[in-house]
């Protein structure tokens, strides 16, 4: 089996895990998630951050990008750039008043919030459809993610629910890994 093939595969297997799954069941996940992460280290040091606007099925984390901003972080969210296929981090500084819902169903910045260079972000909270602990990402199979993440130097973490946890994730040279992976 090719590796596209192998990922393929698993996507089904973690979407399938994920299914069982209360409501109830995933904000209880959440709500730990978005309580023990900010007493990290790596929060608390973050200046500037890239977050993520959740789809439904992935880690609600809007307690935490309502979190950034009251504690005066520089928070950014990716928008997606339809001319070069890829997404690009823009700041945020009001969740009611500066998104806009683009590609995909997606919410991220208006065209009018400005982008921040990936340089000054410190951190970077990474959904995915499955991680393993070596720190490997399974995305939703497009790659932007690891485009939008090549050259990152900052902390990578990665959020997930503890079902999506797989024993080993099948990479390709391009597939970038998270330095932490928070359940």
């Amino acid at each position: 089996m090719t590796p596209p093939e192998a990922k393929a595969e698993l996507r089904r297997e973690l979407r399938a895990r994920l299914q069982p799954l209360t409501a109830a069941e995933r904000a209880a996940q959440t709500e730990q998630i978005c309580r023990r992460l900010p007493q990290q280290e790596f929060w608390k040091t973050a200046k500037t951050v890239l977050l993520f606007a959740p789809l439904p099925d992935e880690v609600n984390i809007w307690p935490l990008l309502e979190l950034a901003l009251a504690e005066g972080k520089t928070v950014t969210l990716p928008r997606y750039d339809p001319v070069n296929k890829n997404y690009t981090p823009a700041q945020v500084t009001d969740l009611t008043q500066d998104l806009v819902t683009a590609a995909f169903g997606i919410r991220e910045p208006a065209p009018s919030r400005p982008e921040v260079p990936l340089a000054q972000i410190a951190l970077a909270l990474i959904p995915g459809v499955g991680f393993d602990q070596r720190g490997r990402r399974l995305g939703r199979g497009r790659g932007f993610y690891d485009r939008l993440l090549a050259g990152f130097t900052g902390l990578k973490c990665g959020l997930a629910f503890a079902e999506q946890i797989a024993l080993e994730i099948p990479t390709e040279e391009h597939d970038i890994r998270m330095d932490v992976v928070f359940t």
